[in-house]
């Protein structure tokens, strides 16, 4: 991996663009299918359901991408600004205009975010990590994953339905986020090296289980209700393994640790409030 954090930045912001989109076009796409319809069954026959995959394609890419010029720490916090862009195109098809409130709303989590990263500086880690570094922090965020899926699917709300599935599909994506890093490294090594390593299949499956996660929480409630929980859920998670399992860490101190602190308490309120305002 090569440490160029502006890149980084630049693809991230295209990935979270890009990821926005397909949101919006499959809530939607679920959101159509009537209850007791398969609905994975009825999403492989809709053209906007599949555009929608063929933009979260276009924006993994670009995280790949993004991944290979800084760390997960710089990348995953940014892909927070696909709510942001969201929010004005949801507002579009739904017939909305986006409030005041919701316009500072944006403006402070784009701060925060910013604030963030200038303030923390994250260093670059050690993709190579052997994974018994990695079995504490997995068998966490697993447990976390596991819970918040079980409630998902067994609570009567449908907000809360949808909320607790979009954490759980958000966290795999963080999972599989922190993932890629691995796999990208292995690419040097040939294909062999790809295909045995564990961490490739850990990340397809991560992958595909939160895609599934993802549609049945924008199936099951709104997509203000599902999208803060899996925005916030999906860099705090990549973040999580990268201090823990690929010795990511911020170059600040004191004052500097409480700051960026205080960014990510502010970017999670935000996040959350910034959907609700959009609902």
């Amino acid at each position: 991996m090569t440490n160029h954090p502006i890149a980084a930045i630049v693809c991230a912001l295209i990935a979270a663009l890009l990821f926005a989109l397909a949101a919006v076009a499959q809530q939607r796409a679920a959101a159509a299918v009537p209850d007791g319809d398969s609905l994975m069954g009825t999403l492989l026959r809709s053209p906007r359901w599949w555009s929608g995959i063929v933009g979260d394609a276009g924006g993994y890419a670009m995280q790949v991408l993004a991944l290979t010029f800084g760390a997960v720490l710089v990348v995953q916090p940014i892909l927070v600004c696909a709510l942001v862009f969201a929010l004005p195109l949801s507002a579009r098809l739904n017939g909305q205009r986006i409030t005041a409130r919701a316009a500072t709303l944006a403006a402070i989590l784009v701060a925060a975010l910013a604030l963030f990263l200038i303030v923390g500086d994250p260093s670059v880690g050690d993709a190579t990590a052997p994974f018994r570094e990695w079995l504490a922090p997995l068998g966490i965020l697993l447990g976390v994953i596991a819970v918040a899926t079980v409630v998902g699917l067994s609570i009567a709300s449908r907000s809360g339905r949808a909320l607790a599935l979009g954490l759980a599909g958000g966290a795999l994506f963080g999972l599989a986020a922190a993932l890629t890093d691995r796999v990208v490294t292995l690419v040097d090594d040939g294909l062999g090296a790809v295909l045995t390593g564990w961490q490739t299949w850990l990340l397809v499956a991560a992958g595909l289980l939160g895609v599934y996660l993802q549609q049945r929480a924008f199936h099951v409630g709104p997509l203000s209700a599902s999208l803060p929980a899996a925005t916030v859920a999906e860099p705090l998670a990549a973040a999580f393994l990268g201090l823990t399992a690929l010795d990511e860490h911020l170059r600040t101190h004191g004052t500097g640790l409480l700051v960026v602190g205080v960014c990510v308490v502010v970017m999670c309120v935000a996040t959350v409030a910034l959907c609700r305002t959009s609902g």
